[in-house]
C-alpha cells in the first residue's frame, strides 16, 4: 500500500500536481501539514533533489515539526531539503551576500531591546519629545512600513505636512542609519534587505532561483507584502510555487498579515490550479455547519464549505447571563462537574476570550474553585507590569512602609531619580531606622542629595494628595485619580501601539474590580481591597502537571485543538471589538473579527458553548451590549434549546431589555445608561444649603434645567465642587 493512499482525492490531487503554481485553500482541520510532507516525499521519488526543495513557514516551532514530520517520512536525503521560517531563510542569503549591499557579512541581528536602545539614541539626536510620542509608537511605525516595503522617503511622500507623519520618517531615516553604522539588522530588515539584495544583484537571485526549483509556503493567508515580493521574486523563474492557506483565518492584519496575498494569488499567477481541502478531520459536523454559517457572511473570502465523515455532534449551546460574575462562575462549574463525573480530564477545556484582560474573572474562579489552570499567550492577570505598577501606588497610599512597592513606582513613569538618588535615601533611612517613603518626605534633610530632593518632591506630594482624597473619595475615584495624577494612562495612550492597548485594557479591567470590591463589600477599604487582591495574587502556583484548564486569547488559539471550547464575552463592542465597530472601514475590521471567530469555533473537537453577558464591567461602568451579531449569524437548527417555552420567555426577556435601554449600543468608555423621571421642581434653589448622603453639607452653586433632568453644580465643604442630576444626587436643603 503506497503512502498516498491514506491520503483523500483532494490532498493526493494536491501532492500529486508537482509543476506550476498552486494554490491549496485548506479549511480547518483539513491536514494541510500532512499535504506539504507528502509533497516533498512525492517530489523526491520524482527525482527531484532535496536541496531544489524549500519549504518556509512562520515560527520556529512549526519549522521544527514540519523537519521532524519530513525526516520521518522520507528517511535519506530529507536533511538536504530547506525546512526553515522566512526570517532564518533570509539570514542564511544574507550571510552570504549582504556585502553587495554595503553591510558586513558578520552583521548584527537586533532584538527588541536592541532595537529601543537605538530608538532612544535616535529620540535624544532628534530631539523627539517621547512623552508625546514613544519609542515604541516609533518602531511600530517603522515595522508597519518595512511590512509593505516602504523606505523612508515613501514616507516622506505620503507625510504631506503632517507634523506627526514627519517625525516617523525623520526617526525611521536616522534609525537605519544608525542600524548600518552598527553593521546591523532588525528582525524587518531580514526581510527587506533580502528583498533588495535579489531586486539590486541579478546574478544572486539567479543563482537562489536554480537553487530552489520548488517552493512551497505554510500559512499563506499570514504573509505580509515584504514576504509576498520575496517568495514572488524566487519563484519567477520555474513558477513551481505551492502555497496553502485559508483566507478564512487570515487573523494577523495588526501583525503586518495581507490577506489580499492569498485572495489575489490568481491574479498574479494566471494559470495557477487551485485546490479546496474541505474535509475537517478534527469536529463534529454541527460544529463545521456552525462555522460554516458565520464565515459565509464574509464578503472578502474563496467560497469553500467545511465537511466530515465524524459524528454529528451535539448542538453549540449559547448561554447569555445577567453579567460576567455570572458567566466565570457558570464555566467554572461546569468544567468542574464534567471532571468529577469523570467525562473530561481539566485538559481537555479551553477558554477563549478577545482580549487578555477578560481573563481575570476566571482566573479567580478558578482558583477559588481549586482547578488548575494555565494562561497561554499572557501572565496571570496580578502579574501584568501595568497591575503591578498600580497596586504598587496604592500599597503606598495605604501603607507607606512598604519600600518595595516605592522602588517600583519613585521612577514610574519616569521622574529622572536614579540609582544614586535613591541609594543615598536608602542608606539614609537604615540610618535613622525609618522606612523608604519616610525618608522621601525628609529629602530636603539629606546630605548629598541636592538638586536631586526636587525631583523626589512631586513623588511624595502626589502620594500625600493621594491619601487626603481617602477621606472623601470612593476606591474607584481614588484609582482614577491615580491613573490622571500619574500620566499613566496618558503614556500609554500617546504610546498607541497594539502592546500599550492590550494594557490600557487591563488597567480597565482593574478598574472594574476596584468599583466590584466596592460593590460587594460591607465596609470596602483600600486595606480590604488590597488584601483580597493578595489572596488571588500571591496564591501557590497549581500548575503541578499539565492537566490544566487553559486560557487564551483567540489569536493565541490558531492552530490548536479542544475537546470542549467555551468562547466567552460574545457581544457587540466585545467581540467584534468596540475599534472594529467605530473603524475608519468597519466593514473590513469586521470581517477580520469573523474571520477570527470562526478561528474559534474551529478550536472545538466535541462540544462548543457560546456565552455572552447582558451587562459587563468595563473601567469600572456597567455596559449594556448586544449580543454579537456573529451569534446571530449561527443557524438557528445548530444551536441548543431547553425547550419552547422557554426559549420564547428568554426572547421576550430580551425584547424588554432592549427596549428598555432604547436599543444602547455600548461604546468605549461610556458613562451608565439609567432611566430617571425628571421631577416637577426642586426643594432647593441656588445658594441654598444642602446635604449629600456621601459628600456632606455644602451650597448650591448653579441648577441647569436639562430635557431629561436637572444638573446641579453644589460647591461641598470638604469634597469640593461637584457635578450631578437631581434624581440621583438627593439632596435636602438644610
Amino acid at each position: 500500500m503506497s503512502i498516498y493512499d491514506t491520503l483523500n482525492p483532494e490532498q493526493k490531487e494536491a501532492v500529486l500536481h508537482t509543476e506550476g503554481p498552486l494554490l491549496i485553500l485548506a479549511g480547518a482541520g483539513s491536514g494541510k501539514t500532512r499535504v506539504l510532507i507528502h509533497r516533498i516525499a512525492y517530489l523526491m521519488e520524482q527525482g527531484v533533489n532535496p536541496w531544489n526543495i524549500l519549504a518556509i513557514t512562520f515560527t520556529n516551532k512549526a519549522a521544527g515539526e514540519m523537519r521532524d514530520r519530513v525526516d520521518k517520512l522520507v528517511g535519506f536525503g530529507s536533511e538536504s531539503v530547506w525546512v526553515s521560517t522566512f526570517h532564518s531563510t533570509c539570514v542564511r542569503i544574507l550571510r552570504r551576500y549582504i556585502d553587495r549591499l554595503g553591510f558586513d557579512n558578520s552583521f548584527s541581528i537586533y532584538d527588541t531591546d536592541d532595537q529601543k536602545s537605538v530608538m532612544k539614541e535616535v529620540c535624544k539626536l532628534l530631539q523627539i519629545d517621547t512623552k508625546i510620542m514613544k519609542e515604541r509608537y516609533l518602531l511600530s511605525a517603522i515595522s508597519r512600513a518595512k511590512d509593505e516595503l516602504k523606505g523612508p522617503l515613501d514616507l516622506q511622500l505620503e507625510a504631506s505636512e503632517n507634523y506627526y507623519q514627519e517625525r516617523v520618517m525623520e526617526a525611521y531615516m536616522e534609525y537605519q542609519s544608525q542600524l548600518r553604522k552598527n553593521n546591523a539588522l532588525d528582525f524587518d530588515d531580514l526581510i527587506v534587505k533580502t528583498v533588495e539584495l535579489f531586486q539590486n544583484c541579478p546574478d544572486v537571485l539567479e543563482y537562489y532561483q536554480d537553487r530552489f526549483r520548488y517552493i512551497m509556503v505554510d500559512e499563506y493567508q499570514d504573509t505580509n507584502t515584504a514576504q509576498f515580493k520575496l517568495i514572488q521574486l524566487l519563484a519567477s523563474k520555474y513558477r513551481n510555487l505551492c502555497v496553502v492557506g485559508d483566507d478564512d483565518q487570515s487573523i494577523y492584519k495588526f501583525r503586518g498579515a495581507n490577506i489580499k496575498n492569498i485572495l489575489n494569488f490568481e491574479e498574479v499567477f494566471p494559470d495557477a490550479k487551485v485546490i479546496r481541502l474541505e474535509q475537517n478531520y478534527r469536529s463534529t459536523q454541527n460544529i463545521l455547519n456552525v462555522a460554516n454559517g458565520v464565515i459565509r457572511n464574509n464578503m472578502g473570502r474563496k467560497e469553500k464549505r467545511l465537511w466530515t465523515e465524524n459524528e454529528e455532534g451535539k448542538p453549540i449551546v449559547f448561554r447569555q447571563f445577567l453579567n460576567a460574575f455570572e458567566e466565570a462562575e457558570y464555566i467554572v462549574e461546569d468544567i468542574r462537574r464534567h471532571v468529577r463525573e469523570g467525562e473530561a480530564d481539566y485538559q481537555d477545556y479551553a477558554i477563549l476570550y478577545r482580549t487578555n484582560a477578560q481573563s481575570r474573572l476566571f482566573e479567580e474562579k478558578l482558583i477559588f474553585a481549586n482547578i488548575p489552570y494555565k494562561l497561554i499567550g499572557g501572565v496571570n492577570f496580578y502579574a501584568r507590569k501595568e497591575i503591578k505598577d498600580l497596586l504598587a501606588y496604592l500599597k503606598i497610599i495605604d501603607n507607606g512602609r512598604d519600600d518595595l512597592a516605592v522602588r517600583r513606582v519613585i521612577n514610574v513613569p519616569k521622574r529622572g531619580i536614579g540609582a544614586t538618588t535613591l541609594n543615598r535615601v536608602q542608606d539614609y533611612a537604615t540610618a535613622y531606622g525609618i522606612g523608604l517613603y519616610d525618608a522621601l518626605l525628609r529629602a530636603d534633610e539629606i546630605p548629598g542629595l541636592g538638586r536631586s530632593s526636587s525631583k523626589i518632591r512631586p513623588f511624595t506630594v502626589l502620594i500625600q494628595t493621594m491619601r487626603s482624597k481617602m477621606e472623601y473619595c470612593s476606591l474607584t475615584e481614588l484609582m482614577e485619580a491615580v491613573l490622571e495624577e500619574t500620566g499613566y494612562r496618558k503614556e500609554l495612550e500617546l504610546e498607541d501601539t497594539e502592546e500599550s492597548q492590550g494594557r490600557l485594557e487591563n488597567i480597565d479591567e482593574l478598574l472594574s474590580k476596584v468599583t466590584a470590591y466596592e460593590e460587594s463589600a460591607e465596609t470596602p477599604t483600600l486595606s480590604g481591597f488590597l488584601e483580597e487582591v493578595a489572596l488571588v495574587a500571591d496564591i501557590d502556583n497549581l500548575e503541578s502537571d499539565s492537566n490544566c484548564v487553559v486560557l487564551m486569547t483567540l489569536h493565541s488559539a490558531k492552530g490548536l485543538e479542544f475537546p470542549y471550547v467555551y468562547m466567552v464575552g460574545m457581544e457587540d463592542g466585545i467581540f467584534p471589538s468596540y475599534m472594529s465597530l467605530d473603524a475608519e472601514n468597519p466593514e473590513e475590521e469586521i470581517e477580520e473579527e469573523r474571520r477570527l471567530c470562526y478561528v474559534g469555533i474551529t478550536r472545538s473537537k466535541k462540544e462548543l458553548t457560546i456565552t455572552a453577558a447582558q451587562q459587563r464591567m468595563i473601567r469600572g461602568q456597567t455596559m449594556y451590549n448586544n449580543i454579537s451579531r456573529f451569534v446571530r449569524e449561527i443557524p438557528q437548527e445548530c444551536m441548543s434549546h431547553v425547550g419552547k417555552k422557554e426559549k420564547q420567555t428568554e426572547r421576550q426577556k430580551q425584547a424588554t431589555y432592549i427596549q428598555a435601554r432604547n436599543n444602547f449600543r455600548a461604546k468605549p468608555f461610556e458613562p451608565k445608561q439609567f432611566t430617571v423621571k425628571k421631577a416637577s421642581s426642586l426643594e432647593y434653589s441656588e445658594g441654598d444649603r444642602v446635604r449629600h448622603i456621601k459628600f456632606g453639607e455644602g451650597t448650591v452653586l448653579e441648577i441647569t434645567e436639562g430635557g431629561k433632568d436637572y444638573e446641579v453644580r453644589v460647591d461641598f465643604d470638604s469634597a469640593g465642587v461637584k457635578r450631578m442630576f437631581a434624581s440621583f444626587a438627593k439632596l435636602r436643603k438644610i
